[in-house]
């Protein structure tokens, strides 16, 4: 599965100065890696930028999305792109070096033995966190364990987004029944995954903080994961995932 095709999906929107650097980070961790920029008509012109980048690069490629449609929309055009053209594994990855490109070659080699990969912040009871101001750092640390109390599902970082997933995973767990967008995004794909008997693993990855452009998190992301956990749990119950 390691030697397979992989697709790395960056969603966009104002990462105008992050995209030239992590694109060529992310393609030189293995020849068999190709980028998808998914870019929400980035009002900086990144969507112009990612197109240079793919008129130079056969490996690297962009949808064009209208208007700022939020992330979970963003990486279900990008798995449903890489899928209907054969890819085999296909990646979740934020543009803003928050997820260092230099643990793909490892996050791979672990989806020989498993469905899908989680580069986790929070494994082996550490917390693998840089330069994150303490409020957000509690929410998301407490978001966790929150959705794994609510859930169930073993997994320590259910909120991460530096995520592989083997192709029968997404298209196992049918992408037109996932309704939720960022951290509840996160947690639903994975649960689905975990609910449908897919091997999930963890690996700890160093998570830094953006040191330009400006964080996409909002309250109402936050408010959203508090209640899609129930959600999940509820539909689930009555079989209705």
């Amino acid at each position: 599965m390691s030697d397979g095709r992989i697709l790395v999906i960056i969603p966009t929107y104002d990462e105008a100065e992050n995209l030239p650097r992590v694109v060529p980070r992310v393609l030189e961790q293995s020849d068999a890696i190709d980028v998808l920029i998914v870019d929400d008509a980035s009002p900086d012109g990144t969507g112009k930028l990612a197109d240079a980048m793919a008129a130079e690069n056969p490996r690297v490629h962009v949808l064009h999305r209208e208007g700022k449609q939020g992330l979970g929309g963003a990486y279900l055009a990008g798995f449903r792109y890489g899928l209907e053209r054969g890819y085999d594994i296909l990646f979740e990855m934020d543009a803003d070096f928050s997820h260092p490109p230099e643990a793909l070659p490892t996050l791979i080699a672990l989806l020989d033995d498993a469905d899908v990969v989680i580069g986790s912040r929070y494994v082996d009871g550490r917390v693998t966190v840089v330069n994150w101001p303490m409020t957000r750092l509690l929410v998301s640390y407490f978001g966790s364990i929150y959705a794994r109390v609510i859930t169930g599902m073993p997994v320590r970082d259910g909120t991460g987004g530096f995520n592989g997933w083997r192709r029968g995973v997404l298209e196992k767990v049918d992408l037109d029944r996932v309704q939720s967008n960022g951290y509840a995004f996160q947690i639903e794909l994975k649960y689905r995954a975990w609910r449908a008997g897919f091997k999930l693993v963890e690996s700890p990855i160093l998570f830094t903080e953006r040191d330009t452009g400006e964080s996409k998190m909002s309250k109402r992301i936050v408010r959203e994961a508090v209640w899609r956990v129930w959600w999940l749990r509820i539909q689930d119950l009555f079989g209705r995932l």
